[in-house]
């Protein structure tokens, strides 16, 4: 396994199960939301913070790229990192992991994504003082930062 940081854990249950007895591909993107959200609140943003400020986390595009069938009772582990990062208007893109039990990679889900303001359902930048917090989120080797002109 890759030394990025896990931040999910867990058993496929049944209902996770699409006819062919493999992890249905939506149970993918739910495992790494959940992965997103565990890291996030780590990182000191937690759901309540998104709330208080009135920002949230918006998806534009999530790739999954299969490696390996997961089946019924597997205990996975999904790791997180931050690929990319617009520190003008915080776009973002982050790499999820899903490892099987036997330490076998099964999956690679990218997705892309910026932040929104709750209340004028637009795209916005993050407050100055939530920097430190995403400083602490874990970086790829391959990470890429760049900051575009206002």
């Amino acid at each position: 396994m890759e030394d990025n940081k896990t931040y999910y854990q867990g058993q496929v249950l049944w209902a996770q199960l699409d006819p062919n007895r493999h992890l249905r591909h939506s149970a993918y993107a739910d495992f790494c939301a959940q992965a997103r959200s565990n890291m996030l609140k780590e990182s000191g943003l937690s759901l309540e913070e998104f709330a208080k400020s009135g920002i949230g986390p918006i998806l534009f595009r999530e790739e999954l790229i299969y490696h390996r069938e997961i089946g019924l009772d597997e205990k996975i582990t999904v790791k997180v990192e931050l690929t990319k990062l617009n520190t003008s208007n915080f776009r973002f893109s982050f790499r999820h992991e899903i490892y099987k039990e036997n330490g076998v990679k099964a999956a690679t889900v990218i997705v892309d994504g910026a932040w929104l303001n709750l209340k004028e359902r637009k795209l916005t930048s993050i407050p100055k003082d939530w920097e430190s917090h995403i400083d602490r989120i874990p970086k790829a080797l391959d990470y890429q930062s760049e900051s575009t002109p206002k």
